[in-house]
């Protein structure tokens, strides 16, 4: 192997440790201020608060796009996926004014289920992590729909859809 290739094998595994280390502030987080607030409130407010950030990032990465670029947003979204869209590897349907993907594995969602988290609180860290894409997206304008990772929900992780406005 080229010292090229071992770079590129190091700072992936290095990246997918800084995701699962996310998720792991995600459980303790829920953890600690479900203690402090309840569950419910517990999700509310770490929602509020991730859903805020995708908004920031969007501010900056889909500037250019509007409420009618649908499929452009999420071809720019795949686009820099991590790791080349290794880390987040998905199914793509594409039409002219939308587009859809289903997330087959999502270093959080493993990082969780590593840590032994049931399934009820699993789904609530996915939908917690999934209020990130929700405020990237909507903050766009387009239609966003968002299933996030349930039991029975199957083995991959979220479907996330993204259709023009004025469809």
């Amino acid at each position: 192997m080229t010292e090229h290739a071992m770079r590129a094998e190091k700072l992936a595994a290095e990246l997918d440790s800084a995701f699962r280390n996310r998720a792991d502030l995600y459980r303790l987080m829920l953890d600690e201020l479900a203690a402090e607030l309840g569950d419910a409130k517990a999700e509310e407010v770490l929602v509020r608060a991730i859903e805020k950030r995708g908004r920031e990032v969007a501010q900056v990465a889909f500037a250019s796009f509007g409420p009618n670029d649908a499929r452009a947003i999420g071809e720019a979204f795949l686009a820099v996926s991590p790791d080349g869209g290794r880390m987040y590897p998905t199914d793509v349907e594409r039409s002219d004014h939308h587009i859809a993907f289903k997330v087959k594995r999502c270093p959080l969602k493993d990082a969780w289920v590593e840590a032994g988290v049931g399934d009820d609180r699993l789904a609530t860290l996915c939908r917690i992590a999934g209020a990130f894409d929700r405020g990237l997206f909507e903050a766009t304008g387009v239609r966003f729909e968002n299933v996030t990772w349930t039991p029975g929900h199957g083995s991959g992780c979220c479907h996330i859809c993204l259709t023009d406005c004025d469809i």
